[in-house]
């Protein structure tokens, strides 16, 4: 039989575009379908067809020549994250939540000392965050207030939970934005750090002479449309911070340092990159270079509201964890894959144990050079075992995919959409079943690259012919 002729480069680039267009038309679709709440079927079957699409443009960008690659990475990070503005905040309203913080500290006010339905702040509401007709107001994501009013801001009897940089970064949208622009101002600021994302990712791969198509993996995402810009969630400054702290920490382990203090006091969560950067370190010393300037960047962000605030600056931290059902394993839905196998008191051990011995192997077999890849494993095993039910937290790990090139390890992002937009409609085992087989997809991975590696070794041993075929990413392990 005769082969297939290959595409020309011309044509490999056009397919490419096309892939590109049709993602982002279908991320449009599912940002302005309102369906959260009415129609989670048809919103997952629009999540479905725009990871397809994900896939597909990837796959193809492979065959794209060399030169075109990096313009075609940019223009879809653009097309992407233009689609997370074609409508309001689809699924979250934690971005209102920031909003209103915004607005507080403008006032001359910690965020951290009043509750947003407290009347001592009434004179700072108006009909956007706090509607006052009585059909908006029955709406299933509006929350009461008082009679006859109600807010569009989730949790409005507790204080807020977000820690200094976010709240500066709310206070610095406020302040930029024109009066009147509601919800788009957010949006605008997910979109420019997902874009600085996106360009801080080019500029690591280059720097380590890598394939820069594995930055696709961040910038292409359908996640990062949907929960870093339409969600306009502060996880996407907080991974713009932390892979500027993983860019850095490699050279200037101080630098590095206080970048990942940033990143934790933009969210918390990317403290679980600090095993990652630390990676062959044995000396007490060269540890202290790295997390005494982290420390410091976060105790001194938190210096001035701790000044300015009569009441904790954790806010409703520890009461965001227990109504997560994270002290309580038996109260939620998490460390579900653990209580498949465990009665559900070992689940917290469990968890703690298998951390612990990740970060272990991190620390003694990890490379130094490449923090990213000891962090992934980390953040990702993290995810396996905590099983959380809110998608924006795996852009931290999306961005370590485009890292580190194992893109099997998207399957646990996809995992946590499936959870949140489709749990109500697939029924109560939809946690177990979507992260088992997100946690199947990392152990195929692991398997495929381990034999190719194994075969390469021996295709390598004097004698032996080398093959001319390419790796799917240049820097997969």
């Amino acid at each position: 039989m005769n082969r297939p002729r290959p595409r020309s480069p011309r044509t490999q680039v056009a397919v490419t575009v096309a892939l590109l267009a049709a993602l982002t038309a279908s991320l449009v679709a599912a940002v302005r379908y309102d369906g959260y709440f009415t129609d989670q079927a048809g919103l997952l079957l629009r999540y479905a067809a725009a990871w397809a699409l994900f896939a597909a443009a990837v796959l193809s960008l492979r065959r794209v020549p060399a030169r075109a690659v990096v313009p075609l990475v940019l223009a879809g990070a653009l097309a992407v994250a233009g689609a997370g503005l074609a409508g309001p905040p689809l699924t979250s309203t934690d971005s209102f939540r920031y909003a209103w913080d915004g607005r507080v500290q403008a006032a001359g006010i910690s965020p951290y000392d009043h509750a947003p339905a407290d009347p001592a702040l009434g004179r700072l509401r108006d009909d956007w965050l706090f509607p006052q007709d009585r059909a908006d107001c029955a709406r299933p994501d509006r929350a009461p207030v008082g009679p006859g009013v109600c807010t569009r801001i989730n949790r409005p009897g507790v204080h807020t939970i977000y820690p200094p940089v976010a709240e500066g970064y709310f206070a610095l949208v406020h302040f930029l934005s024109p009066p009147g622009v509601r919800h788009k101002a957010l949006q605008a600021g997910g979109a420019l750090a997902a874009l600085g994302v996106s360009g801080a990712l080019l500029l690591v791969l280059r720097r380590r002479r890598a394939d820069p198509r594995t930055a696709a993996l961040w910038a292409w995402c359908p996640a990062v449309a949907v929960e870093a810009v339409n969600n306009a969630h502060v996880d996407g400054l907080a991974v713009l911070l932390s892979v500027a702290a993983l860019g850095v920490v490699v050279r200037r382990r101080a630098a590095g340092g206080a970048l990942f203090g940033l990143a934790v006091a933009a969210k918390l969560l990317p403290a679980v990159l600090l095993p990652g950067a630390l990676a062959g370190v044995r000396r007490w010393r060269d540890a202290a270079v790295l997390l005494l300037p982290a420390a410091a960047v976060v105790a001194l962000s938190y210096l001035p509201y701790v000044l300015a605030s009569r009441s904790s600056v954790f806010g409703y931290l520890g009461g965001y964890a227990e109504e997560e059902g994270y002290g309580d394993p038996g109260a939620g839905a998490r460390y579900a894959l653990l209580r498949l196998v465990l009665p559900d008191s070992w689940a917290v051990p469990a968890v703690v144990l298998g951390t612990l011995a990740v970060v272990a192997y991190v620390w003694r077999r990890g490379d130094p050079q490449r923090p990213w890849s000891g962090a992934l494993l980390v953040t990702g095993t993290a995810f396996l075992l905590m099983t959380p039910g809110y998608s924006w937290y795996a852009l931290l790990l999306v961005a370590l995919v485009a890292l580190d090139g194992r893109a099997e390890w998207l399957a646990v992002a996809a995992a946590g959409a499936v959870v949140y937009a489709g749990g109500r409609t697939l029924g109560g085992a939809t946690v177990q079943v979507a992260y088992a087989l997100a946690g199947a997809a990392v152990l195929a991975g692991w398997a495929v690259r381990r034999r190719a590696g194994a075969r390469d070794d021996e295709r390598a041993r004097p004698g032996r012919v080398a093959a001319s075929g390419q790796p799917m990413w240049k820097e997969s392990p």
